[in-house]
């Protein structure tokens, strides 16, 4: 039997990230001096295709599994030099905030590739969204990936529901959905929780929604396993 009760917060989950991002962005960027295009989008840094630069972070990660890492060969002095001034990252990462799971490391990506955000359980959140729009607005990402792990603890402690010190038990609310949807299977529910908050990101952010819809940008899924180093697009 279906959660009727949870099934009517997800678009209230929405149209609150809709709302808090219709004025905190705009007002932040402002703030900031920087002056976000809308519809259109500025300083895209590369001509990679969407699905072009889903490749690249796909094929570092075949790079990073197989041990053959190339991003260790940059001049790191010269990259330095070079980002100092400005970024032109060619992705975004949602990852969780993990230490297992070193996002440039596991993509063999170095400095300015990789437009990276972090929370425990890769969730959407106000502040992750602005974060993201900022780098599909104003940097120009050309792909957009929520990135879980195995082994999470934040969706592990979702499911056992006990009793934490501190904060730590609001996550459980924004991944109850994933956990009702694994029928008690602990992957399933890390699985489903990189693809719920991939949605959210779609359809809560107007930013994001539009580039997708011009085609300048893709949001995917995917799952890192710890054993393996591999990615997999869920």
């Amino acid at each position: 039997m279906k959660d009727s009760t949870h099934n009517q917060a997800d678009p209230n989950r929405r149209q609150f990230l809709q709302a808090f991002l219709s004025t905190a962005v705009v007002g932040a960027a402002a703030q900031a001096g920087i002056e976000l295009a809308s519809p259109q989008y500025v300083g895209a840094q590369t001509t990679m295709s969407p699905d072009a630069a889903l490749r690249e972070l796909l094929a570092g990660n075949q790079r990073f599994a197989a041990n053959q890492l190339t991003s260790i060969e940059h001049d790191l002095i010269m990259l330095k030099d070079k980002t100092v001034a400005k970024q032109e990252p060619f992705a975004a990462v949602l990852s969780c905030a993990d230490s297992r799971v070193p996002v440039e490391l596991v993509f063999d990506q170095t400095i300015g590739h990789i437009f990276v955000t972090r929370v425990a359980g890769n969730l959407v959140t106000p502040e992750i969204i602005a974060s993201l729009e900022y780098g599909v607005a104003v940097l120009g990402v050309k792909t957009l990936l929520v990135l879980g792990h195995s082994g999470c603890g934040a969706v592990k402690a979702a499911m056992k529901a006990d009793t934490v010190p501190g904060q730590i038990s609001a996550l459980y609310k924004h991944l109850r959905q994933a956990v009702d949807q694994s029928g008690g299977d602990f992957d399933k529910a890390i699985q489903a929780n990189t693809k719920i908050q991939a949605d959210l990101l779609r359809t809560s952010s107007t930013v994001i929604r539009d580039a997708v819809k011009a085609g300048k940008l893709n949001v995917k899924a995917a799952v890192y396993d710890l054993g393996t180093g591999k990615v997999t697009l869920g």
